[in-house]
């Protein structure tokens, strides 16, 4: 299986719709908690949903179940957790969730969306890792 990731900031819509349509995913799951912020710019979800499908040929499907909850991400973002700890809380939560009882089907080839510029310091990256740990053989490509 094949599972891409991709973060929208500090990326243009032509590099970010290039990066995804060349990838070869065959749909884009959003794992954001809010995906109509206006700070989203072109990746609201009504936009996002029409750009992925008119630009790229893929769906769009947005998956809350894979975002961290409020509370881990105003802990990190707002009250200066450290990233290992909100790394372990997210890692908590996918295991009390069982993400990984989630239809596999969704996942191959898809590519999980989120905002964050880089993998590193990103729950798109946990979520892929933590399936990969779970499900096994998983090739993890970050665009």
């Amino acid at each position: 299986m094949k599972l891409f990731t991709i973060g929208f900031t500090k990326k243009s819509a032509r590099d970010f719709f290039s990066r995804l349509k060349h990838s070869g995913a065959t749909r884009l799951v959003d794992i954001r908690l809010n995906n109509v912020s206006q700070l989203a710019g072109f990746a609201k979800r009504d936009d996002l949903e029409f750009f992925a499908e008119a630009i790229c040929g893929i769906t769009y499907h947005h998956v809350p179940e894979l975002a961290p909850t409020q509370e881990i991400r105003d802990a990190y973002t707002k009250n200066n957790a450290s990233w290992e700890q909100y790394e372990q809380d997210f890692l908590d939560l996918m295991a009390s969730r069982q993400i990984e009882r989630m239809d596999k089907s969704l996942f191959d080839g898809a590519c999980l969306l989120c905002s964050e510029d880089k993998p590193e310091h990103c729950h798109r990256r946990l979520v892929a890792e933590y399936l990969k740990t779970k499900w096994g053989n998983i090739d993890i490509v970050h665009l």
